[in-house]
């Protein structure tokens, strides 16, 4: 019993982090999609960006998209600022004369609740949603609408890129941002993906203007807005060429409060399946269960992978070999194990340097994400999740810094 429940746990996980993407990737070569036609005409584009509380980053930010290589006639950049209780409103209103609108209210009601009250100002044909501590590459919004040239495509997610120079933690969420981008890549060349990077996501306005569930406000909105528009039959596609580059968080710690939330949002979402995913379609839902719902559960197939291997030990299978975790290998899974969670141990105390310490970082890396899922689950369960975001500090994040991000962005 407890060597089929240590393979099923570890199924799982590997499951949901290999298997998934290596049948990804034999479907999408089996089936491909059609490619993109040419975009005729570039479409009218509204930059909405969410900023609360960004006033360090905010004039950058702004700065950068209006450097953005797009006809400044067909850009409308709009910044949702509800709840900001510090300059950041009045900096934005600073930018007036230079086109850029404001929306804002004292109140604060949650990132997705101001996106959707600032959708009435947005003129654009194409949204694309923004953070306000992460910059474009000069082309980003060329390469975003250029798949709306097909008709069926419904959003286009841009590509999330780590900035440099952040140390081991920055080096991992960048990896983890690569094997992202992989996925994305595959799920295009299939038909369609699973969700979509919030700080550089566009949307057809038209698909904006369906009615939604009310707990949309509740959900995270970069991936309830890509169920929104695969509902409709639409497509949500990637294109790596739109760079959005952002510093890491400050601390693993603010990286783990940050993935909490968005895991306790995923829950939200899996709650009310039965109205956001588009049943129509079966490919889709067993890619998003697969890439989206088994994330958050992998650090319950750890923990069961753990339980039943020292079951294993505590009380070995007279036979079975392997499949039965019986001895030696009750104890050799433990072993690997033990090494495993102590590099994690090791890593977390201090970010090593050189080559070799950021491969032995990325345990450490793993650990603390599916330890932000566990919180995100408890949080979920106990009722203690919120749609307000708190504002996450990022390393060196002031105006200067943020000029350098954009600079790299632009190289």
């Amino acid at each position: 019993m407890s060597g089929r429940l240590f393979w099923f746990c570890v199924a799982t996980i590997a499951y949901t982090y290999a298997g998934y993407p290596a049948l990804l990737t034999v479907l999408a070569r089996l089936r491909p999609a059609r490619p993109f036609p040419p975009l005729a005409d570039l479409p009218t584009v509204t930059l909405l960006i969410a900023a609360y509380n960004e006033q360090n980053v905010i004039a950058a930010k702004l700065e950068n998209s209006l450097a953005l290589d797009y006809p400044r006639e067909r850009l409308q950049i709009l910044v949702a600022a509800d709840g900001s209780n510090d300059a950041t409103p009045e900096i934005v209103a600073g930018f007036a004369d230079q086109g850029v609108d404001l929306s804002y209210r004292p109140e604060r009601a949650g990132k997705m609740a101001a996106i959707l009250r600032a959708l009435p100002q947005a003129r654009g044909d194409i949204v694309v949603l923004s953070d306000a501590n992460n910059f474009y590459s000069a082309n980003a919004l060329r390469a975003l609408v250029a798949p709306f040239a097909d008709p069926h495509v419904g959003a286009v997610s841009g590509a999330k890129v780590i900035a440099r120079g952040d140390g081991a933690l920055g080096d991992s969420e960048g990896l983890y941002w690569k094997y992202e981008s992989y996925i994305k890549c595959q799920e295009t060349r299939l038909g369609s993906c699973t969700g979509a990077v919030g700080e550089i996501m566009a949307v057809r306005r038209s698909l904006l203007d369906r009615p939604m569930p009310p707990e949309a406000r509740l959900m995270a909105d970069d991936l309830f807005l890509a169920m929104h528009v695969l509902k409709q039959g639409y497509r949500v596609v990637y294109a790596p060429d739109a760079r959005s580059v952002e510093r890491v968080s400050s601390s693993t710690r603010d990286e783990r409060e940050r993935r909490a939330r968005i895991v306790a949002q995923r829950f939200v979402m899996m709650r009310f399946s039965h109205k956001v995913l588009p049943w129509s379609n079966p490919l889709l839902v067993w890619q998003i269960v697969s890439h989206k719902y088994l994330r958050p559960l992998v650090p319950l197939a750890m923990i069961g992978a753990l339980i039943a291997n020292l079951a294993a030990v505590v009380r070995p299978a007279a036979h079975g070999g392997l499949a039965g975790l019986a001895h030696p290998f009750n104890v050799i899974m433990l072993a690997l194990q033990a090494l495993f969670y102590a590099l994690a141990w090791l890593g977390g105390r201090s970010e090593p340097r050189g080559r070799l310490g950021k491969v032995l970082y990325i345990p450490a890396f793993l650990v603390n994400g599916n330890r932000a899922a566990l919180i995100g689950l408890y949080r979920f369960l106990t009722g203690r999740h919120t749609s307000l975001w708190r504002r996450v500090q990022r390393r060196d994040d002031e105006r200067q810094a943020s000029a350098d991000v954009m600079s790299q962005s632009n190289g």
